[in-house]
């Protein structure tokens, strides 16, 4: 692109010279030129391609070096594990079913980690979007406070949160709720501040001349706004909290990963029971990501109509 418009200049250029009388344009040389400009941006960019390759060998090096068993040396054995896993869990078909039931009040645990952390993290994410987004914000002077506060809270991942809260109050599900809450509200304060400063300001304008509080103009003239875009957001964050809640049992923070790294953790004997979880957890993701997303999709219509 910037090859054509150098050329484009160019030939501008020779155009304004032959009205001047003083050349007449060269088709040649601006060919010439527009040949240049693009050999000049394919060596740019394949000596950028070059460097990047190099930087990836590189890294994939030293992460290799570093890593205790080496990654080629492991690479054969990639699919032993998972091999063994599902070999028991067929010779334990028949029991599938019950050890489904067996995990299903663990399943559920991970479900109420995961809506509850939403329902607190959206919460406070509202309240974060409505005080950091210019024009609407309550105390302008404090929007920056409150938006450093908001990439405070998504920048630490949910994991290390939840390891410290383990260590202060112990595992279980309450830690992991609070980390999955406080990264929601983060992630969730900063999508929502982008879709409030979309909203119109009429409606708040007109609510102010009548004397209406902060809290009365964002109820009334801005939520009915936005509504739509909140609940949407809303929803694509409980399907990634019922990830985060698996993932965060490994840590000791209960529900369904907890008891999947447990059997794990024992090895053969407990694959079949590793098998079951995997399924449970398999099929709440797929189920929840299906409605969520046909809910959204209602939404995004009933907004657009």
């Amino acid at each position: 692109m910037a090859a054509v418009l150098v050329a484009i200049g160019r030939f501008g250029e020779y155009f304004m010279a032959y009205l001047d009388g003083t050349s007449a344009p060269d088709v040649g040389t601006i060919r010439d030129t527009y040949v240049a400009q693009v050999q000049k941006r394919r060596l740019y960019s394949g000596l950028a391609l070059l460097v990047f390759v190099l930087l990836m060998v590189s890294g994939f090096n030293v992460a290799d070096d570093r890593n205790a068993g080496g990654f080629w040396d492991g690479l054969h054995q990639v699919g032993d594990y998972p091999a063994e896993v599902l070999s028991e869990a067929w010779e334990r078909r028949a029991s599938l079913p019950g050890l489904m039931w067996k995990y299903f009040p663990s399943l559920i645990e991970t479900i109420n980690i995961a809506a509850v952390s939403t329902i607190i993290g959206a919460m406070i994410g509202l309240l974060l979007s409505l005080l950091s987004t210019r024009g609407l914000a309550k105390w302008p002077r404090l929007i920056p406070v409150f938006r450093r506060c908001s990439d405070i809270m998504r920048a630490i991942p949910e994991i290390v949160i939840a390891l410290v809260l383990i260590f202060v109050l112990g595992g279980g599900p309450v830690p992991a709720m609070i980390a999955i809450a406080i990264h929601t509200a983060g992630a969730l304060g900063k999508m929502f501040s982008e879709v409030a400063e979309n909203a119109d300001l009429k409606p708040i304008e007109g609510l102010t001349s009548t004397g209406a509080t902060w809290a009365q103009r964002m109820t009334l003239a801005v939520l009915p706004q936005i509504a739509p875009n909140y609940v949407s957001y809303t929803l694509l964050r409980f399907e990634i909290n019922i990830r985060a809640s698996a993932i965060l049992g490994f840590v000791g923070a209960g529900g369904l990963g907890y008891e999947l790294r447990n059997s794990m953790a024992w090895g053969p004997g407990r694959f079949g029971e590793a098998a079951a979880i995997f399924i449970l957890l398999f099929g709440t993701i797929v189920f929840f990501d299906q409605l969520s997303s046909r809910f959204r999709n209602r939404l995004t219509e009933g907004q657009g109509q």
